[in-house]
């Protein structure tokens, strides 16, 4: 073999190696990060809008902490950052945290009602007093402590563990915290756990493509929604797909997206 022929193989090989190396440091990249999560920081926020814009049709989240509506879909009073619900006694965690926070305030009353009416749709016990207690002290610190308190622990903890588990990164995130807002975070086949343990099967060697897993996981969840009058509005399912669609597993601002026909942006 002549030197030139040589130098040629040997540069061919090298570009090969280089285009591979960039390919896994992208599929790496677009993975499950420790330090880069929507756990804090601008993906938080951003995750935390895009949830908003579906649960309170306002990219202001922050507000929401005193957020409390009946919105009929089975589960009682629908409160806070995160729609913690009467029904699935979150609601009661968060009012117990509270408690600890600050024991003297004024939900504390509504403790007893509050357990009672779990598993149901009723206000008994609650009603306007319990709606005007919530509004009084949506603006304490505290209160908004126990709230993050009792998300972090029932809802993005788990998030991410399952997403590290699936080495999906901030969009496939922001998926599945999307899911465990609306579904709740159990395991039968109409909650987060039942969803993806579902998905993680049909996908089989898929889990290991970021597209064409969480396209499988939006497909089962896509049917799960289906069931329930309150969500058949599939716009934030359609939101998630384009941002698969773009490619965007960062998360990366600026976002456009639609939410039951109004427009929303993050630059």
């Amino acid at each position: 073999m002549n030197k030139r022929r040589k130098i040629w193989i040997i540069g061919i090989g090298l570009a090969v190696l280089l285009i591979l190396g960039i390919v896994i440091t992208q599929k790496q990249s677009n993975g499950y990060q420790s330090h880069k999560t929507i756990s804090t920081g601008q993906l938080r926020r951003t995750t935390f809008a895009l949830v908003s814009s579906a649960e309170n049709s306002t990219t202001d989240y922050q507000k929401q902490y005193r957020y409390i509506e009946d919105i009929q879909d089975g589960r009682g009073y629908t409160t806070g950052i995160i729609g913690f619900t009467s029904a699935n006694g979150d609601l009661r965690q968060v009012v117990l945290e509270y408690q600890k926070l600050r024991p003297n305030n004024r939900l504390v009353q509504y403790l007893p009602a509050l357990k009672k009416v779990e598993g149901t749709a009723s206000h008994k016990g609650l009603g306007e007093g319990f709606v005007k207690a919530w509004h009084q002290v949506a603006n304490d610190k505290r209160f908004i402590q126990a709230q993050d308190i009792i998300l972090n622990q029932q809802y993005m903890r788990p998030v991410l563990k399952a997403a590290k588990a699936d080495n999906l990164g901030p969009l496939g995130q922001y998926i599945y915290y999307d899911a465990i807002v609306v579904h709740g975070p159990g395991n039968d086949a109409s909650s987060f756990g039942g969803i993806r343990k579902k998905a993680k099967k049909l996908a089989g060697s898929k889990i290991h493509n970021q597209t064409e897993y969480l396209k499988i996981f939006l497909k089962i969840r896509s049917k799960v929604m289906k069931q329930e009058k309150a969500h058949q509005d599939l716009s934030r399912i359609n939101t998630q797909k384009k941002f698969i669609r773009e490619q965007n597993f960062q998360l990366k601002r600026p976002l456009k997206w639609k939410m039951y026909g109004d427009k929303y942006e993050l630059k």
